[in-house]
């Protein structure tokens, strides 16, 4: 591991150094106009995809991307209240494209606008990407306390909850470690993956886009994210100099648990650097649910970073820092591990690292590297303020990729090398401290055949697991070094039918070595109701997914129905025993085991665009979660058959909805529906069907100073009806919230 990092360092500076003195770089630039009334659009959001360059139009409409290789590049430009637009922009060297992008007004909330210009009838098959974009009104429509939260209406996605703050998506019923969640393409250094009580140390408030990539993509960033890649975009080191200083600054207020947040950012060019500032802040009390308060769910969370960036023709080079300190409740068991409830106290420290070089006349034509450090620290105090468990992990990442020219028939690509160093801290009596050391390489490729786009990609891994000290004759078994390494591997096509539609398909080769918590876990984690038990002989996860899909995208109408299976062979997860633990009785044994399992399902969603002024939407998803019982389950004679359901699956659910919408003002309602989960793992109890009413408005207005102001109000489960969450480890003793009235302001200057 250490010479993959220093051959990583010397690899980065060597090739600074031989094109210290690059020619002149291309860049783009131009205004963004209401295609109507051909008015200028001030704080639309530019993002040039290939090589990750982000701006934002001026008060006067206008934008530029500098510093920009000689290439074709897909410019995807978002505007409050306008379709998303997509186009394919011919960067020459030396030279400024200019364009003018002419936006639509747009009733439809997930709209894209794909433009192609070609000669020879190009129908645009590198416009369609195995990725999901969550922007301007759906983001802040959907902006709760926490990612999942954010995240919960998109299809196929859900929330592993216990409480108000610890909650993590669950992607086509996937969560824990097989969703890999980023800020700014960089790994968060929490534990959220490794238990229900851990929260993610990632706020949405900042976000300027939030994007879920599945497929090849994902491989640039792991090789067991086969559930997919959650990256939420804040820009903390600018990688593009804007034309003036720009900003937002956020309120908001929940009425569920006397909630408020706030958020400000602003970025400041002088000369040739950037400088960047976000600032954040959550409080909210107790929650009340239709049944009462919820003892000990509060939280006090607050995330902030600066950043500077020094950008020249070469590219640029940034560093940040930030800090991420959230304390919260866990809401208490009267008959189980805590019945006061457990206090947990949460830090986060993090500094980074970027630098971009670009190179002329040669293969690479971009070279990124980036080094980032956290500091991790969690602690879990019982009653009487008695730390019950206290973690404590130290990260460091290093990653270095470079973009590559014309490869054979590929058109795009990259290559990197990856690397990871983990220092895993539990102060109790009874677990193993360890060391964790992964390396990577990958390499990610694109080409176009007219109408259809491939991506392929593929990635190897080499993971050693080093806990401080061996025990051959541990309860749990032989604690020793564990080593594994694999390829990882997939694929996507797509191909664009014309007329709004396109089919396509992707497969994916995961590949998961077990964690720390996996392996060597052998004591009592009160704030998650369980005694977990490692197992030091686990073989790695390894999983084959498929999906299928068809989309249909028009000026009036959206349409996108996937079907998908995952197949794991070791499928690692924590079993409920229904034991009770020998020395915490209040405590279930839950024992980390591995099978074969598999995961599948179908989701679909549908918006379409009924007058000029109404559009309905309906989205509905479904997955199904089996796995195989072992030999003395099957001796026990409990089981019908060789399979048996795997736990925390969520229900078949959908959710309808009609928005009326008038220029800057739009006013809509939703029903969500959940049916009854019934097909429950072993000592894993039902939830009952429900029914959310829901109903959302929002205003923006433009004054005069070229600012822009909007207004949002979200009401959520207005009927206060009772209802519980399948994926909550909370669901036998509390209700979900209740009645929710959500406010929010939005500011851009």
């Amino acid at each position: 591991m250490r010479n993959l990092f220093s051959a990583a360092i010397l690899f980065l500076f060597l090739t600074m150094t031989a094109a210290a003195h690059p020619k002149s770089i291309g860049s783009v630039a131009g205004f963004v106009i209401d295609s109507e009334t051909e008015e200028p659009i001030p704080f639309a959001y530019i993002h040039l995809e290939e090589i990750n360059r982000t701006s934002t139009t001026d008060r006067h409409g206008y934008f530029k991307i500098h510093n920009v290789p000689e290439g074709r590049y897909t410019l995807y430009v978002h505007r409050i209240g306008y379709s998303t637009k997509t186009q394919r922009v011919d960067v020459l060297q030396g030279e400024e494209t200019n364009l003018t992008v002419k936006l639509n007004e747009t009733v439809l909330t997930g709209q894209s606008i794909e433009v192609v210009a070609d000669a020879e009838g190009f129908r645009g098959g590198n416009l369609e990407h195995a990725s999901i974009k969550v922007t301007g009104s759906q983001l802040r429509r959907n902006l709760g306390a926490t990612l999942s939260e954010t995240l919960a209406n998109q299809p196929g996605f859900d929330q592993r909850t216990m409480g108000a703050a610890p909650a993590r998506p669950v992607i086509r019923g996937l969560g824990d470690e097989r969703v890999l969640i980023l800020q700014d393409g960089e790994r968060t250094g929490d534990v959220s993956g490794g238990s229900p009580d851990h929260s993610v140390t990632v706020d949405p408030m900042g976000a300027d886009e939030i994007e879920i990539a599945r497929g090849p993509q994902a491989l640039a960033y792991g090789s067991n994210a086969i559930g997919g890649v959650i990256n939420v975009v804040r820009n903390q080191i600018g990688n593009n100099i804007p034309s003036s200083i720009n900003g937002t600054a956020t309120l908001q207020g929940s009425s569920v648990n006397t909630g408020i947040s706030a958020a400000g950012m602003v970025s400041i060019p002088t000369e040739n650097f950037v400088y960047r500032a976000d600032l954040s802040g959550r409080y909210g009390g107790d929650y009340r649910s239709p049944q009462g308060p919820i003892d000990n769910s509060n939280y006090l969370t607050t995330n902030n970073s600066v950043g500077v960036s020094y950008i020249q023709p070469w590219g640029y080079t940034g560093a940040s820092a930030s800090t991420f300190i959230s304390n919260y409740g866990i809401p208490p068991d009267p008959e189980g591990g805590h019945p006061n409830g457990v206090d947990i106290e949460m830090e986060k420290y993090q500094v980074e690292t970027k630098s971009e070089l670009l190179i002329t006349d040669h293969f690479f034509k971009l070279v990124e590297g980036s080094l980032s450090y956290r500091y991790y620290n969690h602690k879990e105090f019982e009653a009487s303020g008695i730390i019950g468990t206290e973690y404590t992990q130290n990260s460091a990442n290093l990653n270095v990729k470079a973009m590559h020219r014309d490869l054979w028939v590929f058109e795009d690509g990259v290559v990197g090398i990856w690397g990871e160093f983990q220092d895993y801290r539990v102060f109790d009596r009874f677990n193993i401290n360890a060391n964790s050391f992964s390396g990577s390489a990958y390499a990610i490729q694109e080409a176009d055949f007219g109408p259809l786009h491939i991506e392929i990609g593929a990635r190897f891994d080499a993971v050693i697991a080093k806990p401080d000290r061996e025990n051959p004759d541990s309860r749990i078994g032989h604690i020793r070094q564990r080593e594994f390494y694999s390829l990882a591997s997939s694929a996507t096509a797509i191909y664009n039918l014309g007329s709004g539609f396109s089919v396509g398909s992707t497969f994916i080769h995961s590949f998961r070595a077990p964690s720390i918590e996996e392996l060597y876990s052998q004591g009592p984690h009160i704030a998650a109701y369980s005694f977990e038990i490692g197992n030091p002989n686990l073989d790695p996860e390894r999983g084959v997914g498929k999906e299928l899909f068809v989309r249909y995208r028009r000026a009036n109408a959206n349409f996108e129905l996937t079907g998908y299976h995952n197949g794991f062979k070791n499928y690692i997860y924590p079993r409920d025993t229904g034991r009770q633990n020998i020395f915490f009785p209040r405590l279930n044994d839950y024992q980390y085991e591995s099978v074969g399992a598999e995961i599948y399902g179908i989701e679909g969603l549908v918006e379409y665009q009924l007058t000029s002024n109404f559009t309905f939407n309906v989205s509905a998803s479904v997955t199904i979660g089996s796995r195989d019982i072992s030999e003395e389950e099957r001796e026990s004679g409990n089981f019908d058959s060789g399979t048996a359901p795997l736990p925390m699956i969520p229900p078949f659910s959908f959710k309808t909805g009609l928005t009326y919408v008038n220029g800057p003002f739009h006013i809509g309602a939703n029903v969500r529906h959940s049916f009854k989960q019934d097909r429950t793992a072993e000592f894993e109890t039902e939830t009952e069907a429900y029914t959310l009413l829901g109903v959302n408005a929002e205003y923006r207005l433009s004054s005069d100073g070229g600012m822009l102001h909007t207004f949002s109000i979200q009401g959520n489960n207005i009927l206060d009806e009772t209802y519980r969450n399948h994926l909550s480890r909370l669901k036998d003793v509390f209700p979900e919230p209740g009645r929710n009235v959500s406010l929010l302001y939005r500011l851009y200057f």
